[in-house]
């Protein structure tokens, strides 16, 4: 692992030296730079492709290749792994073309672009469950998705837009559910319990109310609320019968029960020392 992570910094460090490196970029006549900045969009040289559509627009601000360029540069700099800079460049294309009839697009690549924030350098290398991070982009991303799908339902990048929405709701209310057990950790049990109900409450339809429910009857259990335990376990167990808390009479499985703490009797013997009852977890469902 050590060297995994040396191998991932000197190749960030090698791409950054690499950017220092980049030839200067010529003023050869409009129609040339655009053709060259396609041909560095089409070989994957995003960073030659963000220049070159920069000094393009800077030159020629009113040429035929402008607004081109303007729509272009928010997928170089998103190629580039550059998503402030593409949403910025995106904020500016539908500032100063609002009626343009590709603007649709800059709101899409907005959207993209938040929705892939998270993934740095250190993600492409080892693997990260996206639902125990920081969710500020991912609820971004929503926002962003949603505006496109409200404003320009027939839009071509629509259809995308909409299932994305549908994985990032999945995430977040995954989210809530890692919370939730983070809290049972540090026993903070009526916050847990909140989380859970949240997750019923706003994210419907999604594979983590199940757990959502589960998270709301373990929270009332240790609480001493057994009419809301009790309410929680019989929704979750009509609606989800085969969910991993209940057994097969549907009722409610844990370290913790109706009637209280479930110990092993190594750990009544030693008068707890051994073997405690781990904290309840609920993530039964697979993260997305």
């Amino acid at each position: 692992m050590k060297y995994a992570l040396f191998l991932i910094l000197g190749l960030a460090l090698y791409g950054c030296s690499g950017n220092d490196e980049l030839p200067d970029i010529a003023d050869t006549g409009e129609q040339q730079m655009y053709e060259d900045a396609q041909r560095h969009l089409a070989g994957e040289n995003f960073d030659l492709a963000v220049r070159t559509l920069q000094l393009l627009e800077s030159r020629y601000p009113f040429g035929k290749y402008a607004e081109q360029a303007q729509l272009e540069l928010i997928y170089a700099h998103y190629r580039a792994y550059e998503q402030e800079a593409a949403v910025e460049a995106a904020d500016r294309f539908i500032r100063l073309h609002p009626q343009h009839p590709n603007v649709d697009y800059a709101y899409y690549m907005k959207g993209l672009a938040a929705y892939s924030a998270t993934e740095d350098i250190f993600r492409r290398f080892v693997p990260t469950d996206q639902t125990k991070r920081d969710t500020s982009h991912a609820r971004e991303a929503f926002a962003e998705f949603s505006q496109l799908v409200s404003r320009y339902p027939a839009s071509p990048y629509a259809a995308d837009a909409r299932a994305r929405m549908i994985q990032l709701r999945n995430q977040l209310a995954r989210h809530e559910v890692n919370v939730a057990n983070y809290y049972f950790r540090r026993g903070a049990y009526l916050a847990a319990a909140n989380r859970g109900r949240y997750v019923v409450e706003n994210f419907q339809r999604t594979p983590a109310v199940a757990d959502g429910l589960a998270v709301m009857a373990q929270g009332y259990i240790l609480l001493g609320m057994d009419d809301l335990a009790r309410d929680a376990i019989d929704v979750l167990a009509m609606n989800y019968p085969e969910h991993p808390s209940l057994d097969k009479k549907g009722e409610f499985q844990s370290v913790y029960t109706l009637d209280g703490l479930q110990r092993s009797w190594i750990n009544k013997i030693s008068f707890g020392l051994f073997d405690p009852p781990r904290p309840p977890q609920f993530d039964n469902r697979p993260s997305i």
